[in-house]
Parts: structure tokens; sequence; C-alpha cells
């Protein structure tokens, strides 16, 4: 896939999500005040706490109980130990602890930070002490998401779930897709010569990544406002798959 050019639209106008409300409507109101209409090949690129607030992925820390193992790993990590106890219900694995920090397998299969569980941008609950999870199913989010759209606009569009994570070895977070659908989220190059008829023998393309991240920088982290992004341009030819082909098999991760 060669691309000389690639358009990206923060869409305007996305109010404050609530449990329930129709992420389809608001963003075709977004395509609609940005100015654009949706073509086929369009990518959605879609924040993972508006769909989590949107499926009410939210949980009070007073009716959190820690057990025995989550407060000990409290103390480890200088978190709450009711917080720790989410981290640890969302998750399969601990890898790694220290103070500040809870590095686990997600129930998804996810390496990341505290089970991807946090309160930015969570509006505060009178008297309570909500923090918001991941959507249940990030894929079964897109292609629900993708179908609603083709419904309502007779346009066959994909989409991505993307959310910050941080990375071995490198300083700061980057955007990753946790759900996708209706495109390919990893191209496989493998078998292709380079500019000097070399062939490629482990090259893998993580473009589903490559679109969260890109959509991150207008999405941003903090006051922004701008949750969903309007990918235009891309034309791979390759199948669809959705965001699980991304994760690395266990026995093949040289950091766990």
């Amino acid at each position: 896939m060669a691309l000389e050019q690639l358009r990206l639209v923060a869409l305007p106008g996305i109010p404050l999500v609530q449990p329930g409300d129709d992420l389809t409507d608001l963003i075709l109101d977004g395509v609609a005040a940005a100015g654009e209409e949706l073509v086929i090949g369009d990518v959605l690129v879609v924040a993972q706490k508006i769909v989590s607030k949107a499926e009410d992925r939210y949980v009070d820390l007073r009716r959190v109980t820690p057990s025995e193992r989550a407060s000990e790993l409290a103390q480890h990590t200088d978190k709450d130990p009711r917080l720790v106890e989410l981290i640890l219900s969302e998750s399969v694995e601990v890898l790694r602890h220290r103070p500040g920090a809870l590095i686990v397998v997600h129930r998804l299969g996810i390496v990341l930070a505290n089970a991807g569980i946090d309160r930015s941008n969570v509006e505060p609950e009178r008297g309570g002490d909500r923090v918001l999870l991941l959507p249940e199913d990030p894929n079964a989010s897109c292609r629900r998401l993708c179908l609603a759209l083709a419904d309502r606009s007779g346009v066959a569009v994909g989409a991505i779930i993307n959310d910050s994570v941080g990375r071995a070895w490198r300083n700061g977070t980057v955007g990753v897709a946790l759900g996708a659908s209706g495109l390919p989220v990893l191209l496989d190059l493998r078998g292709r010569r380079d500019l000097y008829g070399r062939s490629l023998e482990v090259t893998q393309i993580g473009l589903g990544d490559e679109l969260a991240a890109a959509a991150s920088l207008l999405q941003g982290q903090a006051d922004e406002g701008y949750p969903v992004v309007l990918v235009r341009g891309l034309a791979p030819a390759a199948p669809a798959d959705d965001a699980d082909a991304l994760l690395r098999p266990a026995d093949e991760d040289l950091f766990r």
C-alpha cells in the first residue's frame, strides 16, 4: 500500500457523551458539522473514552471491596486498593509492578498499565468516586458502529476505537487500536521486494495502530474535545480484520 496523501479531520461539535447515547447519530452530526459526507473507504477513529461512556462502563469505587491480593499490591504500587481490585478483575495476569505502576495483561489480550482504567475526563458524581473501564468488546463495538453508519448513511466505512498506551523502552504514550472493523489493521509485506530487490522477510505494518496514533494527534489528551477523527485516503489492498490481529502471541513476546 503506497499513499501519497492522507487526510484527517477532527469532527466538531461532539458533545459530552452519556450512557445510552447513540454514537452513530453523534458521529453523523459531526461529519455534517465538518462540511463533509462519508465516502467509501473512510475510517472513523473513535476515542475509547466516549465508547466506554456510551456503554456505561462506569464503576463507583465505593461499591468495590478489595481482596487480600489487591490490598497487598496496593501497598507495593501506592494505589487505592479498590482500584487495584478492579484492575485485577479486568486482567488475566500481572506482569510488572512498582510504586505508581501496575502493568497487566488485560482480559482482551492487550498489555497495558492499570487495565486501561482511569479517571481522566470522567465526570465526577456527587458523593461518588467513579472510574471508567475499557469497552466490554471493542471489536464488537466497532462492528456495530460500522453497520449502523452504513445503514444510516448508505456508505460502508471502517472504524477504530483508539486509546493511549505506553511502550517498552520509550517515553510518552501513543494511540493504539483497541478495536477495529471494516479495514485491515495488519499489513503483511513479507515477500515483497525492497528498493534493491531484496525480499522482505519479517516486515508487517501495524496499520491500525498507525491510524490510531495519527488520530490521537487531533483528539488530544486533555480538554481538546475532539474524540472522533475522520480518516480519508486509504486504499489498502488487503482483507479487513479486527484489532486482535495486532496482538503478539505470548510465546513470541520477548518482553514478558
